[in-house]
């Protein structure tokens, strides 16, 4: 089938790959602008740019898509479907009514929970067991169109939001490979979403990263978990901040942990130290101290002499 493909950061990547690999013909790629970036604001391509210029196909990248001229461009291409992956941009009803066979849309979560922005960061959040890909039919709600195809995804509880992120586009690679063969067989089978099941996955933000220690262990744990890579949970230790990349729920066993007052440190070893929490408390195990590389905890405690007793947070 001939195929225009939309998408931008790495998640596009993946099913960008698998729909060429499978024989449709991608004629043309859109995604977003270039944008500059570090100290010399160079211009960087999206991941889905590079991939694109790597098996030679024409890419397009509007400032914005509801423009004419960028409905004309795609118009021109007569694709059979557009596939929509992470691309950034809501698509305008001019587009979303031009291929026969719809745009379809490859959502990582399993809808209709998780529609938005976030939804993989949120599933660990929220501490979801499972999550998964949803490809589905685009209209003008967000995420709100019938569903096509279904891949459940476990979360494992060593999950970040980078991890759970590579498994799902490899998920979503295989899935819409599957879902266009429906489509050209025309035996793709539309299920409606049930509104009052779903949730919105908000964007994340640099705030959503600053502990609250009042907050139970395992809900910290988890928030540090989905928010790595960015932004990072973070707090503050001896007048500096800290990201932290990875920690434990202490044994509540213990009756070490029980102890304390929430932010403040009641344990430290030579291998991580121990924060209590509202509810439970927390080994640090790797962290990233402000204007330093990343470390294990040992490494941090052999340049900063942590004591049991002292606070952590502002």
């Amino acid at each position: 089938m001939r195929i225009v493909y939309m998408g931008t950061p790495d998640f596009a990547v993946y099913p960008l790959k698998s729909i060429i690999e499978a024989g449709h013909k991608v004629v043309l790629v859109i995604t977003q602008p270039d944008k500059a970036k570090g100290r010399s604001n160079k211009l960087v391509p999206t991941p889905v740019k590079e991939a694109a210029t790597e098996y030679g196909i024409e890419v397009y990248q509007p400032e914005k898509i509801k423009e004419e001229s960028a409905v004309n461009k795609i118009k021109k291409c007569k694709p059979d479907a557009i596939v929509v992956a992470a691309y950034g941009q809501i698509l305008p009803e001019s587009i979303l009514n031009i291929p026969p066979l719809g745009c379809i849309n490859i959502h990582a979560s399993l809808l209709p929970k998780y529609r938005g922005a976030a939804p993989i960061e949120w599933s660990i959040i929220n501490g979801e067991d499972k999550t998964g890909v949803t490809t589905m039919y685009m209209e003008k709600g967000l995420d709100t169109g019938d569903m096509i195809e279904k891949c459940e995804v476990m979360i494992e509880p060593y999950d970040t939001g980078e991890t759970l992120h590579d498994k799902l586009a490899k998920a979503g690679a295989g899935l819409i490979v599957s879902t266009l063969k429906a489509l050209e067989d025309k035996t793709a089978v539309r299920t409606k979403q049930e509104d009052s099941e779903s949730s919105y996955a908000h964007m994340l933000t640099r705030e959503m990263g600053k502990l609250d220690f009042d907050r139970p262990a395992e809900v910290i744990e988890r928030l540090i978990r989905g928010l790595i890579p960015w932004p990072c949970a973070y707090t503050v230790i001896g007048g500096k901040t800290v990201k932290l990349l990875k920690a434990r729920v202490a044994d509540t066993d213990n009756p070490v942990f029980k102890k304390g007052k929430p932010g403040e440190i009641i344990e430290v070893t030579k291998k991580n130290f121990t924060v209590k929490c509202g509810e439970g408390a927390l080994t640090i195990l790797f962290l990233l101290p402000e204007g330093k590389k990343p470390m294990d905890a040992a490494a941090y405690l052999n340049g900063n002499k942590l004591t049991v007793g002292m606070h952590v947070g502002e």
